[in-house]
């Protein structure tokens, strides 16, 4: 039996689902023994003061959010685990819960540029390695379509002043901004904050500006008015994935071979706040718009064409403009984007999901999902859900 301690924010569904995943595998097992001990401990009596706690209880494991200046190696010391769950930097002497977080920047610009978004902006920390990350695959994915001179960024504070911030500056900063605009925050907690303070200086979104965060924190994203859209990342599996490596490391006893655990962005989950096509062509805010509301029944260029008033040649036309891609391409994309999201959402088979997408052929749906996805359906469901979820 493995006693873990498990030291981060609970009040956050990040550290709930991996714990949720932790206990999956422990489930499968020999059932672990957790403990939960909040950050405010470490803050109160240092990291000795976790040491000797873990000791007297008689502690295997630690995943932690830990402090760059944290003496991790003391835990090795005293025949403990420890692993670092990314709080600010990552650990080369620790195996880290780390993440693809420039990839998850990456996804948010691509979602925002198929809406037709040509100006972008990020909110993020200017401490935390995840942050930076994903502002950067951001800014990298907006450059590929020439859009980086459009780019703003606000990453002036940060996170232990969390809570504690001018909110001036943040308004002046939004206020200046060109509008419409497509903005990403670095995390769920983040976004609230933006829809609370828009409201106070009478910015619309998604009208003005269009918000994305990352964690789908259903919580948090439902809290916010209006709900948040949010990029979804597959922790529990993470979770999973860690227990895995402690029940290697600490039935091995070599805590020199290790990797670090990588959770991975997974879909988009889109809610209110993104609801807006910031296009000032009538017609093709309206074929995008079709498409949107009938990207579940089986739909196809001339269902578009029969719905906008413009020829099929001017349609293409001025639908790749703003895209960057054929109505076909455009359709397609959307379709496998909202097929993968039921792959993860439902227990449902395969075959069955691809039915009510109105997918008739499936070979030729496995053949396109692994174009677009990288792997066909069956291996991205395996890859993103627990077996035992």
């Amino acid at each position: 039996m493995i006693r873990l301690i498990q030291l981060t924010d609970f009040t956050e569904a990040y550290a709930q689902y991996l714990q949720k995943g932790i206990i999956t595998y422990s489930k499968e097992h020999d059932p672990w023994v957790v403990c939960r001990m909040p950050p405010a401990f470490k803050l109160r009596y240092g990291i000795e003061g976790v040491i000797d706690w873990a000791k007297k209880w008689e502690a295997d494991a630690i995943v932690a959010q830990f402090d760059e200046d944290d003496n991790v190696g003391l835990f090795r010391q005293n025949g403990i685990v420890a692993v670092a769950q990314d709080f600010k930097t990552q650990f080369k002497s620790i195996p880290n819960i780390t993440g693809d977080y420039e990839l998850g920047g990456k996804m948010a610009a691509d979602f925002f540029l198929q809406k037709g978004y040509q100006n972008f902006a990020f909110v993020g920390y200017k401490n935390a390695i995840w942050s930076e990350k994903r502002c950067q695959g951001f800014y990298d994915r907006i450059s590929e379509f020439g859009f980086e001179k459009n780019f703003h960024v606000f990453q002036n504070k940060i996170i232990e002043e969390l809570w504690f911030y001018e909110q001036n500056p943040l308004i002046e900063w939004l206020k200046s901004l060109p509008k419409p605009i497509a903005l990403m925050t670095c995390d769920d907690t983040q976004g609230n904050k933006i829809t609370e303070i828009c409201r106070i200086c009478n910015l619309r979104i998604p009208e003005d500006i269009s918000l994305i965060g990352v964690d789908n924190d259903e919580m948090t994203c439902n809290l916010s008015d209006p709900t948040l859209s949010s990029v979804a990342l597959d922790v529990e599996k993470g979770g999973y994935e860690t227990a895995k490596l402690i029940d290697k490391m600490v039935t091995s006893q070599n805590y020199e071979d290790f990797e670090d655990v990588v959770i991975h962005h997974s879909h988009i989950v889109q809610r209110q706040s993104t609801n807006m096509y910031p296009i000032n062509d009538k017609e093709i805010a309206m074929a995008l718009k079709y498409i949107d509301d009938n990207i579940n029944s089986k739909i196809n260029v001339d269902d578009i064409v029969k719905v906008v008033p413009l020829s099929r040649r001017l349609l293409e036309i001025r639908f790749k403009h703003f895209t960057k891609m054929s109505v076909y391409q455009y359709v397609m994309l959307q379709r496998i984007n909202r097929f993968a999201r039921s792959l993860l959402t439902s227990t449902a088979p395969i075959c069955e999901l691809a039915i009510e997408m109105g997918f008739s052929d499936f070979k030729n749906l496995s053949r396109q999902f692994k174009t677009i996805k990288g792997c066909p359906p069956h291996e991205y469901r395996k890859e993103h859900t627990l077996k035992n979820k």
